[in-house]
């Protein structure tokens, strides 16, 4: 097949074993200026697909991009190259960042879904932006965020649309019907909204705390509290990075969860900050909107904290219920199951506690799967999984009595696997074989977001200890290879 000529969009298929993805970068530390609080008019824009030409042709492995002086894969940007532009104080002469930060697809030569190939790797999509940092999967679309501080927009492994803002790296991306909730290094909420006559085209439509909450709570001193030394700062602000974002069961809360100890409760239909609680004694990592108005929040003291909701008048007021764990290692993530039956939290130590609804959240057990820490959790019907820094993947399937078996462990980043996402495999589905059958994202700090296929189904073929994952640990990066993120208790 004849390859484009066209240099602009820079993207090819490109064979899983290349070296693109396969070389590291320092993680860049976003600079924090706390003196730009509301200029952000000019730093957010979408832009759509349309814009650059794609090559989709399908050379052979030899045929990914050279290396430039830096040791990484990419191609040139072409001369003249625009974007549209939401914004109108934009400069519609800058280059598109799709131009600048080129991405291959690859998608496997898989076979149709079958019991023999349950949890399979089917492709990945590789840049050389960014590290990975957050996914959100809903309907047909995939969106990625990494400290590019571009949110990419992926549909059916084909880019499709995407947004960016200048400030913050992208930690966090939830989903509320039409809207986009991204949280940043920066400490700000973003919000965007899918464009009701172009559903390629996103616009940004607040930033949390709104302009004009944050003048109107300005006003009373009571309302400033103390940051850091000799430095005050508004309570409905987050002053450090936002690590995690919840959707409330009826979608009408968002829930923030900060390094600065604290997480906060917003109003979706206006975006006004009702509640801000101070939550763990160190940076809280996790937090998750769960069953009968329950919050659970995770954090670097060693602490899973169970918070309980109670409406009053036009607000919410969240009391303390009790602590699940207390530990030396840090917490890093949360997971609830679909059916809100169990909860499962991961930590530094390279284990999964989980505890049982049922049984008044006793602890009902520890997954041992991992030799680095866990830094990102995901469940799909009787499923969960576990991204750790070991580079892998553990897929446990919960069986009758609370018990859980390892089913495989996914392995091909070269990464810590920081992010996780899972929708229900349509392909399958459309055969008539779907029932329990999932596609799952994972993202890593290798910059690459690779797609698997995975199975509830239980097979001989399939289960596997834990103990059977044998990587020559040597050869994994060290947490000090990706910054200080990776090398504090803050994840």
């Amino acid at each position: 097949m004849k390859k484009s000529s066209s240099r602009s969009g820079g993207r090819i298929f490109t064979d899983e074993f290349s070296n693109r993805g396969q070389r590291f970068d320092r993680l860049k530390n976003s600079e924090h200026d706390i003196s730009d609080e509301y200029n952000h008019h000019n730093d957010d824009y979408s832009w759509p697909i349309n814009d650059v030409v794609l090559d989709y042709s399908s050379p052979s492995p030899s045929a990914s991009p050279p290396l430039n002086d830096n040791g990484l894969t990419g191609s040139p940007m072409a001369d003249g190259q625009q974007y549209h532009h939401q914004n109108d104080d934009v400069e519609p002469t800058s280059p598109s960042p799709f131009a600048k930060s080129p991405w291959s697809c690859h998608v496997a030569n898989v076979p149709p879904p079958n019991d023999n190939f349950s949890n399979v790797l089917m492709g990945s999509l590789v840049r050389e932006e960014g590290h990975i940092y957050s996914l959100a999967a809903s309907g047909e679309l995939l969106y990625t965020g990494s400290d590019s501080k571009n949110i990419r927009v992926w549909k059916n492994q084909r880019e499709y649309s995407g947004f960016k803002s200048n400030s913050g790296l992208v930690k966090a991306i939830v989903i509320s019907n039409d809207r986009i909730f991204t949280g940043h290094q920066d400490g700000k909420i973003r919000v965007w909204k899918v464009s009701s006559k172009n559903p390629s085209s996103y616009k940004r439509v607040g930033t949390l705390p709104t302009l004009k909450n944050y003048i109107k709570c300005s006003i009373k001193p009571s309302n400033y509290v103390e940051a850091r030394r000799n430095r005050n700062v508004l309570w409905i602000k987050h002053f450090d990075a936002i690590s995690c974002l919840s959707l409330s069961e009826d979608g009408s809360l968002l829930y923030s969860a900060s390094w600065d100890k604290t997480f906060k409760v917003w109003k979706v239909s206006d975006f006004k900050c009702l509640e801000s609680v101070k939550a763990h004694d160190d940076a809280v990592n996790a937090i998750v909107a769960g069953f009968d108005g329950l919050v659970f929040t995770g954090s670097a003291d060693g602490t899973v904290k169970v918070w309980r909701k109670e409406v009053q008048g036009k607000g919410t007021k969240h009391f303390f219920s009790q602590t699940l764990l207390k530990q030396e290692c840090a917490v890093t993530a949360l997971a609830l199951s679909p059916e809100a039956t169990f909860v499962y939290c991961g930590s530094s130590d390279g284990l999964v506690n989980f505890w049982e609804r049922e049984k008044s959240l006793s602890h009902g057990g520890v997954l041992k799967g991992h030799k680095l820490a866990v830094l990102c959790l995901a469940t799909a019907g009787s499923l969960v999984f576990s991204g750790s820094a070991d580079m892998g993947i553990c897929v446990w399937s919960r069986v009758e009595g609370g018990e859980h078996v390892c089913l495989s462990v996914l392995t091909g980043h070269m990464g810590p696997v920081k992010c996780l996402a899972v929708e229900k495999d349509r392909e399958a589905s459309g055969t008539g074989g779907g029932e329990g059958r999932w596609i799952v994202y994972s993202g890593s700090l290798d910059k690459s977001v690779k797609m698997w296929r995975a199975s509830e189904q239980i097979t001989t073929a399939t289960r596997q200890s834990p103990r059977a994952f044998k990587r020559d640990l040597s050869s994994a990066p060290s947490f000090a290879s990706f910054g200080r993120n990776m090398g504090s208790r803050r994840y």
